[in-house]
C-alpha cells in the first residue's frame, strides 16, 4: 500500500488535527512513525487521543508502544482510531465502540455556493440561511456551543467558552471553522483543517431546533468552496451524515475502527 494513498493522507490530516489542538492547549504530544498521540488534558479524565496514520505489519509491535505512552501519561481515559482494523486493545480495558468509514472527495465544483462570502441560500421550510468563516472570538465561540450541543459533545456540556475550543486555534494555519444561521440564529457549524496536503472536515453540527432544513448540507458545501478547493477533502463520517457525504461526492477508502476506554485499566 502506498504511503500517499488517500487513506493515508486522510489519515495524516486527523493527526495533525489534534496536534494543532494540543499547540492551542498545551498538550503534550508524541509523533511516532505511523501513531500520533495527544495527551488531553482539559480534565484529569479527559481521554487521550491515539490516531494510527500508517499501515503495520506486527499489531503487537503498535499495541506495545501504546503500552509505553499509557503507562508513561498515567492514562485513565483513551479514544484511538485505528483505519487497518489489526488492533486488538481489550488487553487495555478497551471496548471498540463504531467502526466508520473514512471518506475523501476529489477536487470538483460545488453548484450553487456564492464565491463570495457570506453565502446566502433559503432554507428548507423558509428563511435566509447564510454561512459565513468565523474570523473573531465571539463567532468562534458561537461554532464552539454549536458544536458541542448540535454534534454534541457530552463531555464538555454545559458549554463554557473556549474549554472545548480555545479561540487560540483562529491563529493556527490551516483551521477554519464555518458558522450557518438561519435568520440571525445560530444553525450549525463545522470545522475544517488543511495541511498543505488535504483538507479535513470536522464535527459537522446542526442544532436540535435546525434539523431537516438543509443546515449541515449548505455549511458543509460553502466550506468546499471556500477553504482549498483545489486540495481533497477528508473526513470520518457518521451513520447519520454518510448519506450526505455520498451525495456531495465523498467515497469511501476504509471503515476506521475506534476504541474506547473510560476508566483506568485494571
Amino acid at each position: 500500500m502506498t504511503t500517499d494513498s488517500r487513506l493515508e493522507r486522510a489519515n495524516d490530516n486527523a493527526a495533525a488535527f489534534w496536534l494543532a489542538q494540543a499547540r492551542a492547549h498545551g498538550w503534550r504530544t508524541r509523533v511516532l512513525p505511523g501513531l500520533t498521540a495527544i495527551r488531553c488534558a482539559r480534565t484529569p479524565g479527559d481521554p487521550h487521543r491515539f490516531v494510527v496514520t500508517r499501515p503495520y505489519a506486527e499489531p503487537g509491535l503498535v499495541e506495545r508502544e501504546l503500552a509505553d505512552l499509557l503507562d508513561e501519561w498515567s492514562t485513565i481515559s483513551l479514544t484511538l482510531e485505528d483505519p487497518y482494523g489489526g488492533l486488538d486493545l481489550t488487553c487495555f480495558g478497551a471496548d471498540r465502540t463504531s467502526v466508520m468509514p473514512v471518506m475523501v472527495r476529489d477536487p470538483a465544483p460545488v453548484e450553487g455556493v456564492p464565491d463570495v462570502l457570506p453565502a446566502v441560500f433559503e432554507a428548507h421550510g423558509g428563511g435566509a440561511l447564510t454561512v459565513d468563516e468565523a474570523v473573531d472570538g465571539d463567532s468562534f465561540a458561537q461554532v464552539e456551543r454549536a458544536i458541542v450541543e448540535g454534534f454534541p459533545l457530552p463531555a464538555r456540556q454545559p458549554w463554557v467558552r473556549g474549554e472545548a475550543l480555545p479561540e487560540r486555534l483562529l491563529a493556527e494555519p490551516g483551521w477554519r471553522a464555518w458558522l450557518g444561521r438561519v435568520d440571525g440564529a445560530v444553525a450549525g457549524t463545522c470545522l475544517t483543517y488543511d495541511d498543505g496536503r488535504a483538507t479535513g472536515v470536522y464535527w459537522v453540527a446542526t442544532l436540535p431546533a435546525w434539523r431537516g432544513r438543509g443546515v449541515a448540507k449548505v455549511v458543509l458545501q460553502t466550506a468546499l468552496v471556500h477553504a482549498h478547493p483545489d486540495r481533497p477533502a477528508t473526513l470520518v463520517a457518521t451513520s447519520l451524515g454518510e448519506p450526505l457525504y455520498r451525495k456531495l461526492g465523498f467515497t469511501e477508502q476504509a471503515r476506521t475502527c475506534w476504541w474506547s476506554r473510560t476508566s483506568a485499566a485494571g
